[in-house]
């Protein structure tokens, strides 16, 4: 980038209003109005808007992270995951992600807390995906999957995970974003063991 071009920068459009083209019970399909400030043009622009998400990174007592394989119907095939889903009206990430993690793998953990969040998609989506650290995760509740949900529940090292995930392994942007933010938390752990000895 030259500095000419950091000095200036886009331009912020103007947002006019909205119409919602289509629902779904997953999301909303707007047509969207923009002004753009200097030229004066309009025009409408197509918006995603589901529920934001949640994902858990949730780590067992020995250091191994709780995956999730299940079929993806977007993709036409299976897909290896850290558990997660759409957050519910007025919920919070972080009790979204401990039901998440619970409903859908039977794990429960008495420390959580957000690592993060991203925009899934911004150029056309609206919502945003949190990540939520849940340590010293145990199998210790009932599954509650929703109708169409069938799931394989497995766990990894963390370790092998970041080496999976780096030769293809795992192949979902948000969980690969996951795992981005994880990194630092597990090295830095990893070092504090080291030290302790």
């Amino acid at each position: 980038m030259t500095i000419a071009a950091a000095s200036t920068g886009p331009s912020r459009w103007e947002k006019l209003g909205s119409t919602t083209v289509a629902q779904t019970r997953v999301l909303d399909l707007l047509s969207v109005r923009y002004r753009h400030p200097v030229r004066g043009t309009e025009k409408d622009f197509v918006v995603v808007a589901p529920s934001d998400w949640c994902n858990v990174l949730a780590l067992t007592p020995d250091g191994r992270l709780v995956l999730v394989r299940q079929f993806r119907f977007g993709i036409d095939g299976f897909s290896l995951e850290i558990p997660g889903g759409v957050m519910e009206a007025g919920e919070n990430p972080i009790e979204a992600g401990l039901r998440e993690l619970r409903e859908e793998t039977g794990f429960t953990g008495e420390r959580a807390r957000l690592l993060g969040s991203v925009h899934p998609n911004p150029a056309i989506q609206s919502n945003r995906c949190h990540f939520v650290l849940v340590e010293d995760a145990v199998q210790s509740a009932s599954l509650a999957w929703d109708a169409d949900e069938e799931i394989a529940v497995v766990t990894m090292p963390v370790d092998a995970v970041f080496a999976h995930a780096r030769v293809g392994g795992l192949t979902h942007a948000l969980v690969l974003s996951a795992l981005f933010l994880l990194e630092p938390h597990w090295r830095a752990r990893a070092h504090a063991s080291e030290a302790a000895v």
